[in-house]
Protein backbone atom coordinates (compact mmCIF):
# COMPACT_ATOMS: atom_id res chain seq x y z
CA UNK A 1 0.00 0.00 0.00
CA UNK A 2 3.18 2.52 0.70
CA UNK A 3 4.37 1.98 -2.31
CA UNK A 4 1.21 2.93 -4.57
CA UNK A 5 0.71 6.13 -2.06
CA UNK A 6 4.51 7.08 -2.03
CA UNK A 7 4.14 7.52 -6.20
CA UNK A 8 0.81 9.42 -5.89
CA UNK A 9 2.31 11.71 -3.11
CA UNK A 10 5.37 12.56 -5.33
CA UNK A 11 2.97 13.13 -8.43
CA UNK A 12 0.96 15.66 -6.60
CA UNK A 13 3.83 17.49 -4.72
CA UNK A 14 5.52 17.43 -8.54
CA UNK A 15 2.37 18.87 -10.36
CA UNK A 16 1.62 21.55 -7.47
CA UNK A 17 5.53 22.72 -7.68
CA UNK A 18 5.37 22.97 -11.41
CA UNK A 19 2.09 25.08 -11.44
CA UNK A 20 3.33 27.52 -8.57
CA UNK A 21 6.48 27.49 -10.83
CA UNK A 22 4.45 28.23 -14.21
CA UNK A 23 2.51 30.78 -12.50
CA UNK A 24 5.60 32.99 -11.12
CA UNK A 25 7.51 32.81 -14.72
CA UNK A 26 3.94 34.23 -16.14
CA UNK A 27 4.13 37.50 -13.80
CA UNK A 28 7.53 37.91 -13.67
CA UNK A 29 7.22 40.58 -16.62
CA UNK A 30 5.17 43.28 -15.82
CA UNK A 31 4.82 47.15 -15.32
CA UNK A 32 2.71 49.98 -13.78
CA UNK A 33 0.43 51.96 -16.00
CA UNK A 34 -0.67 55.38 -14.38
CA UNK A 35 -3.35 57.61 -15.39
CA UNK A 36 -2.86 61.19 -15.19
CA UNK A 37 -5.44 61.62 -17.43
CA UNK A 38 -8.95 62.98 -17.07
CA UNK A 39 -10.16 60.56 -19.43
CA UNK A 40 -10.32 56.65 -18.73
CA UNK A 41 -7.58 54.67 -20.78
CA UNK A 42 -9.50 51.98 -22.46
CA UNK A 43 -6.95 50.11 -24.36
CA UNK A 44 -3.13 50.03 -23.89
CA UNK A 45 -0.74 48.94 -27.45
CA UNK A 46 2.78 48.35 -28.02
CA UNK A 47 5.39 47.28 -30.22
CA UNK A 48 9.50 46.98 -31.03
CA UNK A 49 8.71 48.84 -34.73
CA UNK A 50 5.50 51.34 -34.33
CA UNK A 51 3.89 49.49 -37.18
CA UNK A 52 2.39 46.38 -35.65
CA UNK A 53 0.79 47.24 -32.28
CA UNK A 54 -0.46 44.53 -29.74
CA UNK A 55 -2.84 44.85 -27.26
CA UNK A 56 -2.84 44.58 -23.55
CA UNK A 57 -6.23 42.91 -21.80
CA UNK A 58 -6.85 46.13 -19.58
CA UNK A 59 -10.62 45.12 -18.76
CA UNK A 60 -12.68 47.90 -18.56
CA UNK A 61 -10.35 50.38 -18.44
CA UNK A 62 -7.62 52.17 -16.04
CA UNK A 63 -9.85 55.40 -14.72
CA UNK A 64 -8.13 59.14 -14.02
CA UNK A 65 -6.04 59.03 -10.88
CA UNK A 66 -5.76 55.23 -11.44
CA UNK A 67 -2.88 53.16 -11.27
CA UNK A 68 -3.03 49.64 -12.39
CA UNK A 69 -0.16 46.68 -12.99
CA UNK A 70 -0.04 45.12 -16.29
CA UNK A 71 1.18 41.63 -17.06
CA UNK A 72 3.27 40.22 -20.07
CA UNK A 73 1.89 37.52 -21.77
CA UNK A 74 4.02 34.16 -22.22
CA UNK A 75 3.61 34.82 -26.15
CA UNK A 76 5.93 38.20 -26.01
CA UNK A 77 9.21 36.12 -24.30
CA UNK A 78 11.08 36.55 -27.07
CA UNK A 79 10.24 40.36 -28.05
CA UNK A 80 13.23 42.18 -27.02
CA UNK A 81 13.03 44.88 -23.90
CA UNK A 82 12.78 48.50 -25.99
CA UNK A 83 9.11 49.05 -26.55
CA UNK A 84 7.14 51.23 -27.99
CA UNK A 85 3.61 52.11 -26.20
CA UNK A 86 0.99 54.30 -26.59
CA UNK A 87 -2.53 54.62 -25.12
CA UNK A 88 -6.12 55.04 -26.65
CA UNK A 89 -8.35 57.12 -24.39
CA UNK A 90 -12.60 56.65 -24.06
CA UNK A 91 -12.78 60.08 -26.28
CA UNK A 92 -10.67 58.15 -29.62
CA UNK A 93 -7.54 59.80 -29.10
CA UNK A 94 -4.24 58.66 -28.72
CA UNK A 95 -1.17 59.17 -26.37
CA UNK A 96 2.02 59.73 -28.55
CA UNK A 97 3.84 56.83 -28.37
CA UNK A 98 6.82 56.75 -26.06
CA UNK A 99 10.00 53.79 -26.02
CA UNK A 100 10.13 52.03 -22.79
CA UNK A 101 12.99 49.32 -21.52
CA UNK A 102 10.35 47.31 -20.03
CA UNK A 103 12.89 44.67 -18.44
CA UNK A 104 14.53 47.46 -16.11
CA UNK A 105 12.45 49.38 -13.12
CA UNK A 106 9.50 47.17 -13.67
CA UNK A 107 7.89 49.00 -10.26
CA UNK A 108 8.39 52.61 -12.32
CA UNK A 109 4.65 53.30 -13.66
CA UNK A 110 4.30 54.38 -16.92
CA UNK A 111 2.50 57.67 -16.40
CA UNK A 112 0.29 59.03 -18.86
CA UNK A 113 -0.36 63.35 -18.53
CA UNK A 114 -2.83 65.20 -20.21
Amino acid sequence: MLKITLPRTAIAVAAITLAAITAQAASEWYFYVQNNTKTKIVKLQVSETKKDWGDFDIGSGIGPGKKERMEWDESTDTEGCDQWIRAKFADGSYSEPSKFNFCKNLDDPIEFDD
